[in-house]
């Protein structure tokens, strides 16, 4: 059997590689095979492609992207999608354990029909290692499938750090205690070449955009660290930072769920701790 895979280039996309394996000889397709980012035409696509190998299932990362195209592929053929899967069983019918409600809940599914699509939740399962399954070449798209397309790209504000790929993350929640409190923030993440982060609470109270969220509703990361100041860790906002190797943690509440997750706790006011932190970074420096 085949199974078609959709490739970003990414981790996540060599992730999903993993369990497409189970399935079958992957074949794959590149998200960037179409420029510029056109989600309807990529659905189309591989849905074309899918037909020609009479895959038995199409894979893709559970990323922003991926769970676009995969919702409008299913929508299109009117088959079962399942996201944010951390395994899946070939059969009749093929069996799913995906993440719901923020990673707080496993859910096992069962997909009923003669293709399942799956896309796989990011930094659950190895990447990977394997000969890299052989392109589908994909004609030119159809023009009521480009009507919805990226027209455009906003560089971040955070001195060009993309929260989504930094090594470093320094994350400020509502302990900092307003928009201006983020200047030490800002000045640690400038010290370490890292990205700034928040919670929702903090854009819900205006102090930092939307793009700056960590979290089901933000932004996903995976940091080598993730540097949380004054966040308590609702379960909305570890969703985002799963990928994080290690968690260092700085609050006032030692039993803060964040505290009680984190790799390495600091336990004071987050106003002396991270000054304090930016000083002796400087000295080494």
């Amino acid at each position: 059997m085949t199974v078609l895979v959709l490739m970003e280039g990414s981790d996540a996309s060599r992730q999903a590689l993993t369990l497409a394996r189970k399935f079958g000889d992957p074949r794959a397709l590149r998200m960037d095979a179409i420029q510029p980012f056109a989600p309807e035409a990529i659905a189309a696509a591989l849905a074309h492609a899918a037909d020609e190998l009479n895959a038995s299932a199409v894979f893709a990362a559970g990323t922003e992207r991926g769970n676009e195209v995969m919702a409008r592929l299913a929508a299109r053929t009117r088959l079962p999608f399942a996201a944010n899967c951390i395994a899946a069983t070939p059969g009749d019918p093929v069996a799913v354990t995906r993440v719901r409600w923020g990673g707080s809940l496993l859910e096992e599914a069962r997909l009923h029909g003669p293709r399942s699509l799956i896309t796989v939740a990011p930094h659950t399962v190895p990447a990977d290692s394997g000969p890299a399954p052989a392109e589908m070449e994909i004609g030119p798209p159809a023009a009521a499938d480009l009507l919805v397309q990226v027209s455009g790209h906003v560089a971040p504000a955070n001195g060009g750090v993309s929260l989504a790929t930094a090594k470093v993350v320094v994350s400020g929640g509502r302990g900092v205690g307003s928009k201006e409190g983020f200047a030490i923030i800002e000045e640690l993440a400038g010290l370490l070449g890292a990205a700034v982060g928040c919670s929702r609470a903090v854009t819900s109270a205006g102090w930092r955009p939307h793009t700056d969220q960590v979290g089901q509703t933000g932004t996903k990361v995976a940091p080598e660290v993730y540097i949380a100041c004054g966040i308590s860790g609702a379960t909305q906002h570890m969703a985002g930072l799963k990928g994080a190797k290690r968690i260092v943690a700085i609050n006032s509440d030692p039993q803060a769920p964040l505290m009680l997750n984190a790799d390495y706790t600091v336990t004071g006011d987050l106003k002396e701790i991270v000054p304090a932190i930016s000083a002796e970074v400087r000295k080494h420096r």
